[in-house]
């Protein structure tokens, strides 16, 4: 006896996330090519820099985009889940981009540095800070839904990383109209890719884990059996597999080691509503078995 039940699982809304990815590319794509064009003009490698780093968070939005899309598309005989995990090869792809874009940043920057070319402060400094504001605005657009779908935080760190990056030229700009320092755009650069490396970190791995179909972070395998343990007439559980999806969504299969007759489908429903209710797990199959096993339930008190 088996159990399957079907109900979804989203946390945000998929529309709205939609029209935020639409507007932050529409946003970001004119803005590439003014910050391109100016920093050219200007001489300055942070802005030309930045300029395809957002190229880059273009093509990161549109990955993640698509793959919010695809996601929703109902399952077939061939991709019986749908395209659920295309969410989550597009959070991946989107750590990769990011790195990429850090070592291009990081290499001409590096060789800015140990010979600065002139520039033109106030330019610098002006386009730097509409970057801010493009930047900044698309970061909240994303803000919401990062928290829990990584494929919309790939799309939110690459727009929180440009807002870093612009407010670190804003800097460099006003530092060369003051002092004419030229080697500090360089330099600010480079700083700008270590704490965008650090926040791309956490997304590659957590991205990798889910294409292994390791448990996802806000879930603790431990608890879920310890739950299921706990359900009257379970004396053990057995074969225990949690993986995610999709980026918002988790699976379970497990086997129940259960008396003869017992338990009924209400239970059963109930089991698997306590663990979308407790653990966000919204596809569980549970398999009933019935007889004697080696393993047994052992909760902690």
């Amino acid at each position: 006896m088996a159990h399957h039940p079907t109900g979804k699982h989203h946390h945000t809304d998929p529309d709205t996330q939609g029209r935020a990815f639409i507007l932050a590319i529409a946003l970001n794509s004119a803005f590439v090519i003014g910050e391109f064009l100016f920093g050219f003009i200007a001489n300055s490698t942070a802005l030309m820099a930045d300029a395809g780093h957002n190229l880059s968070d273009v093509l990161g939005l549109t990955l993640a985009w698509i793959a919010m899309l695809l996601s929703r598309r109902p399952p077939s005989g061939r991709f019986t889940f749908g395209l659920r995990s295309s969410s989550i090869l597009a959070a991946l792809g989107n750590a990769m981009l990011l790195l990429l874009a850090c070592g291009a940043i990081g290499w001409e920057a590096i060789g800015r540095l140990l010979d600065p070319p002139p520039l033109s402060g106030l330019i610098v400094t002006l386009v730097a800070g509409v970057g801010i504001l493009v930047n900044g605005y698309s970061a909240l657009l994303f803000m919401r839904g990062q928290k829990e779908d990584i494929n919309v935080r790939g799309a939110w760190l690459h727009m929180a990383a440009d807002t870093a990056v612009s407010l670190g030229v804003v800097v460099s700009g006003v530092v060369i109209l003051l002092t004419g320092w030229y080697w500090v755009d360089p330099l600010i650069s480079l700083v700008i890719v270590v704490v965008i490396l650090f926040g791309t970190m956490g997304l590659l791995r957590e991205s990798v884990q889910l294409a292994l179909n390791a448990v996802p972070p806000h879930i603790d395998p431990d608890a879920v059996s310890e739950y299921l343990c706990s359900r009257p007439g379970v004396s053990a559980v057995t074969d225990l597999h949690i993986w995610g999806m999709s980026t918002t969504e988790s699976a379970l299969t497990a086997h129940l080691v259960m008396p003869a007759g017992y338990p009924g489908d209400e239970a059963m429903a109930a089991m698997s509503e306590g663990l979308e209710r407790h653990f966000s797990i919204a596809h569980s199959t549970l398999q009933i078995e019935q007889g004697g096993s080696n393993h047994r339930c052992s909760l902690h008190s």
